[in-house]
């Protein structure tokens, strides 16, 4: 059985955490993510709530700098923006990349501070989940059609032509993130992809068999915080550090929500298998960690090998 497919999320976010606002080590990283065998290379979004670079600025700059590696949004906040925008910024981005490209989506998490963050861009929160939803039917529209029109609660727009189209006919697939049978049945709905971080693997298994009742292909992905140390214990302190730095809350509430493991690498592989063998079949990994060079390199040493047969070592 081939193991699956393993990407790498660039820290945009910690660096900024760290008042580090230089953007080379970035698409430096990517490289090396490219260069030890990992599948995809991932940039994140939060403009306001968690500020960082703007991640589609940065996977156009990763795009120039790779051949192979797909490039993936985990996950862009579709409803701070208007969908023409978007769907032209997209298009361009796939250009660059020739092809590369998937777009992870997501609502935005029920928390006060993401909140603000809409409110700082004049968007109402309580319309976020149905903006995402035209957004997707808008942007595809856009992609395919030589003169696209729509009507919706939020968006009206009449034969706007978007120049360049993708690459792919239909444009690049769109995951959304999620948790909870109303982002499932979105998921199956209007998804290429799936893209949660629910904290366990049973979890994880019981929501794939809904999210998978979809008329089209989805992808089944998995985001996941990990910090790989031989010593369990400098881990599971090298993972709080990272994460309160992050999210400014303390750890074992984060962890209730999210996928976090602390440990060895042979145990870290081990906890990404269970998520493998509940369906995930493209991990996205962000690495709790200070040094992400050398943590790119004992990760892709260490737990890649472990998790997908066949990955350099």
């Amino acid at each position: 059985m081939t193991g699956p497919q393993v990407g790498y999320l660039l820290p945009t976010r910690d660096r900024t955490a760290r008042d580090d606002h230089e953007l080379g080590p970035l698409i430096r990283q990517a490289r090396l993510a490219e260069t030890l065998g990992f599948d995809s290379v991932w940039a994140g979004d939060s403009p306001v709530t968690r500020p960082r670079a703007d991640p589609l600025m940065v996977l156009a700059a990763t795009a120039a700098v790779t051949e192979r590696v797909t490039l993936g949004t985990a996950v862009l906040l579709a409803g701070l923006r208007h969908p023409i925008l978007l769907a032209q910024q997209l298009a361009t981005l796939d250009r660059i990349a020739e092809g590369r490209l998937i777009v992870g989506m997501g609502a935005g998490f029920p928390h006060a501070q993401t909140e603000a963050q809409f409110d700082a861009v004049g968007v109402d929160f309580a319309r976020r989940v149905s903006r995402l939803t035209e957004s997707i039917e808008a942007v595809r529209r856009l992609w395919t059609l030589e003169k696209a029109s729509f009507k919706g609660r939020h968006f009206d727009f009449r034969e706007v032509t978007l120049a360049p189209r993708p690459v792919r006919p239909g444009g690049p697939p769109i995951w959304l993130a999620g948790s909870g049978e109303p982002a499932l049945r979105r998921v199956a709905r209007q998804a290429d992809g799936w893209l949660p971080y629910p904290p366990s693997s049973r979890t994880y298994a019981d929501e794939w068999a809904l999210a998978r009742q979809s008329a089209r292909p989805v992808t089944p992905a998995l985001y996941a915080t990990v910090c790989v140390d031989e010593d369990p214990e400098r881990a599971r302190r090298r993972l709080r550090s990272s994460i309160e730095r992050y999210y400014n809350a303390p750890l074992e509430v984060v962890e209730t929500v999210q996928a976090m493991f602390a440990g060895t690498a042979h145990d870290t592989a081990a906890w990404l298998r269970q998520y493998a063998a509940a369906g995930a079949r493209h991990l996205v990994i962000r690495l709790a960690v200070d040094d992400h060079a050398a943590a790119l390199e004992e990760f892709a040493g260490g737990v890649l090998p472990l998790v997908r047969p066949g990955a350099r070592s």
